[in-house]
């Protein structure tokens, strides 16, 4: 029994097909009881219930014209005096299918009117004569009330199906807005490392090769300095190796756990450490802080180290020989401002103006954009008498 519930549920025009049978017996039957009535009105009557119980079996192939159907055969049925038979189930059957699948206007309103009318004009045409007139009226109501409820069973499971379709194409929009933004995530985050990565070789690539051109230079006349610019390669090396892991670490899954291999994200207390190492790799830096240093937000302390490394960084790659460069740290109430300038002429700024110190723009470019996350605002450009100058504010909180 299981097994033929599941084929019958699987198959829906199975299904409207064996009731199409059981009704087309059932009216065979009422057609012989009434056989006394003629033949002609006989052969009438089981055309009429044959069409009307195809109509059941046809019913969600083609609802609106088996509607249509239906509604000739019960106006033939009151012509050929054909009296209400088993059959005309299908009525109800089509009422309810074409209310349920929302078709076409005038198939709703066809199905609701012809309900309407159905019971009222069967009345007169084969009236009881046993009952009074209110009886007669009683029982037309009676008859009219379950084409009435097919009709808002049918209408009333439409608006079910088309909620929860609305839910499901929502739910699918959300599901694809979802994804869309993971996608822009993911963008950014790539974007973000690519900028880290950026600042990180730049800088101590510059550094490692401004040693390494030195120590080849007094190797043979000065061992000792020889000595201390390989120690410093050799320690700009392991910085930016340690580095470059933390920055990769993230790519990587399963690797949580070894965070003592990264070094913790730079922070304003190093820029002094990195003004130092500067010096070291030959370029004169004057350093001042003005105003109470104060903890300030990670992303905030992340910005102002790479601003102050990437313009140092440019200034010795592009301002010529001889260049001297200052920073500034400025500690307001609301905020911390950066002053980096250089003397330089090289004619290397110019390219950092147009399109970033490494000539793919992110320089500059990498600049803004960090600025552009606290919610500051940065101004770069040549300084008046020469050289290049960086400034820029960083808030505590990011405008909104």
């Amino acid at each position: 029994m299981q097994r033929l519930y599941d084929f019958l549920r699987r198959h829906p025009t199975g299904v409207d097909s064996f009731w199409a049978v059981v009704l087309f017996g059932c009216s065979v039957l009422w057609v012989g009881v009434e056989s006394n009535t003629g033949a002609e009105r006989m052969l009438v009557a089981l055309v009429v219930v044959l069409l009307l119980s195809l109509t059941v079996a046809l019913r969600r192939r083609a609802p609106d014209k088996m509607l249509l159907l239906t509604a000739v055969l019960g106006v033939v049925q009151l012509l050929a005096d054909v009296r209400v038979n088993p059959a005309d189930f299908a009525m109800l059957a089509l009422i309810y299918t074409v209310a349920a699948r929302g078709g076409p206007r005038w198939a709703t309103r066809l199905g609701l009117i012809g309900g309407l009318a159905a019971a009222p004009l069967a009345s007169l045409r084969w009236p009881t004569n046993e009952a009074s007139f209110s009886g007669q009226v009683f029982l037309t109501v009676v008859l009219t009330v379950p084409f009435v409820l097919a009709w808002v069973l049918g209408d009333s499971i439409r608006t079910r199906r088309a909620y929860f379709a609305e839910l499901e194409e929502r739910a699918t929009r959300l599901e694809k807005e979802r994804e869309a933004q993971a996608k822009v995530a993911v963008a950014a985050e790539r974007a973000r490392i690519a900028r880290e990565l950026h600042d990180v070789v730049a800088h101590n690539v510059s550094v490692m090769v401004v040693q390494a051109d030195g120590a080849a230079y007094v190797l043979d006349t000065a061992p000792e300095q020889a000595r201390q610019a390989l120690e410093t390669i050799s320690g700009t090396g392991r910085q930016a190796l340690a580095e470059m892991r933390r920055l990769l670490g993230v790519l990587r899954t399963g690797d949580v756990k070894e965070s003592g291999e990264y070094v913790p994200q730079p922070d304003v207390r190093q820029i002094e450490d990195l003004v130092e190492q500067v010096r070291s790799a030959g370029l004169t830096v004057d350093f001042k802080v003005e105003g109470t240093p104060r903890s300030l937000p990670s992303g905030v302390e992340l910005t102002a180290y790479r601003i102050v490394q990437e313009a140092l960084t440019n200034s010795r790659k592009h301002g010529g020989p001889d260049v001297g460069a200052s920073v500034r740290l400025v500690y307001f109430d609301d905020g911390l401002g950066l002053l980096v300038e250089d003397d330089g002429r090289g004619a290397g700024h110019e390219m950092y103006v147009d399109g970033g110190a490494d000539g793919r723009g992110h320089g500059l470019i990498g600049m803004r954009e960090r600025v552009g996350m606290v919610g500051g605002t940065l101004d770069a450009g040549p300084r008046p008498g020469g050289g290049f100058r960086i400034s820029a504010l960083l808030p505590l909180k990011p405008a909104h």
